[in-house]
């Protein structure tokens, strides 16, 4: 072949180049994106046991009743105290029920962090939702500083509708606090969450 025949595939080259750039690029913000986009997902659907945001009360309650089961813990380093008021109620499905936290710092310093949760099982977190949560908001503590801080939730009624989940009796929700700075906790990962000696329950 001979350079009259291949010089005309340059620029055609050049635009296939061009096109393979663009793709990586898209590429590289999908994946930028994907983070928040599933966290929406999640909060949204319950998907992966993250519990459902609502802004107001269930329009029904049912006679059902279920049990909610409350887990507390502190990530290493933290040296927090962190216990629910309760560690287990019962409430009608529907009904709207409020359980404070008692948080405390148990350090000599200040110190500031920042709460996760999940739900157990996954399949319950779908019709689990939370109206008022204090999780993923800093708190910045004294040395020997409590505070209370609640949730608000209720337990959806279409649970009803889902044959499969009659029974479903329990539901954990279980938050670990974490040392935190500019709302980014700072030990994810980091090896399993430790139990507080005043927050156990059983999942």
């Amino acid at each position: 072949m001979d350079k009259s025949e291949s010089a005309p595939r340059r620029p055609q080259n050049g635009r296939i180049a061009l096109i393979c750039s663009g793709v990586v690029m898209a590429m590289t913000g999908l994946s930028f994106a994907a983070v928040p986009l599933y966290d929406m997902f999640c909060r949204a659907t319950g998907f992966g046991g993250t519990p459902k945001i609502g802004t107001a009360a269930a329009g029904t309650i049912l006679d059902r009743t279920m049990s909610v089961r409350f887990d507390a813990n502190v990530a290493p380093g933290l040296g927090w105290k962190f216990e629910a008021e309760s560690p287990e109620i019962k409430l009608r499905v529907g009904e709207t029920k409020t359980v404070f936290y008692k948080i405390t710092n148990r350090t000599d310093r200040v110190t500031t962090g920042i709460a996760s949760y999940n739900i157990a099982p996954d399949k319950g977190a779908a019709f689990f939702v939370k109206i008022q949560c204090f999780c993923f908001t800093e708190h910045t503590l004294q040395p020997g500083e409590s505070l209370e801080a609640p949730v608000v939730f209720y337990i959806d009624p279409e649970i009803a509708d889902k044959r499969d989940l009659d029974g479903l009796k329990a539901i954990t929700l279980s938050y670990t606090y974490f040392a935190s700075k500019s709302g980014q906790p700072l030990a994810q990962g980091g090896g399993n969450p430790v139990k507080d000696d005043a927050g156990k329950t059983n999942l």
